[in-house]
């Protein structure tokens, strides 16, 4: 997607050859023209599935998956990191370890809100190491829902995520696939490659 890869170019920074910091658009402050072409991007890569719902991890991925339900016209499910008075009965739960920040979050969605009828359209900001990812496909199968695809925004495909997942036969589909951080530089997987 060319309007994301422009703004990873302009505004993002490797802060190290595994660590980029796209702050100024996706994870702290959000650009609402990006994300509702990435809502469009998603649809157009997704366009053949059936989907009944989306499902996301707070706080990043939710912008995007709300700009994909607006296209998809579907409601956007987020599991939740922290506790709540209100989440507490009736819980699909995994557990996501976060690299970044070198902590496990247990993660949950009440399950009332996904069902064994739904087609399930995951969508994350980034993936990494899949773990994620792989704890949202968790929920998804202990709800006896289907798995249509993983919806990513910005893969660093030089990390196992996405091979691992791609292997367990999920489609992966991302927006921006980034093959090097080395020196600071940024650098993308050819289309061909890609």
């Amino acid at each position: 997607m060319k309007l994301l890869k422009e703004k990873i170019l302009n505004e993002g920074v490797a802060l190290s050859d595994t660590v980029l910091k796209v702050d100024h658009f996706l994870n702290h402050q959000i650009d609402p023209v990006l994300m509702a072409e990435i809502g469009k991007a998603f649809k157009e890569r997704f366009t053949t599935q059936k989907i009944t719902k989306i499902l996301t991890l707070e706080s990043s991925g939710i912008a995007p998956s709300v700009m994909a339900g607006l296209e998809f016209g579907v409601p956007v499910v987020f599991a939740r990191k922290r506790k709540s008075l209100t989440l507490s009965e009736g819980l699909l739960t995994a557990d996501v370890y976060s690299y970044t920040k070198q902590e496990t979050n247990s993660i949950a969605v009440a399950d009332k809100f996904l069902s064994s009828g739904d087609s399930v359209l995951i969508i994350d900001d980034f993936l990494a190491n899949g773990e994620a990812a792989h704890a949202l496909v968790d929920i998804v199968r202990q709800a006896g829902a289907d798995t249509a695809g993983i919806g990513i925004v910005i893969e660093k495909s030089f990390q196992p995520g996405g091979e691992k997942l791609r292997s367990a036969g999920h489609r992966v589909e991302s927006l921006a696939r980034i093959s090097s951080l080395s020196d600071g530089r940024i650098e993308f997987l050819s289309e061909v490659e890609a």
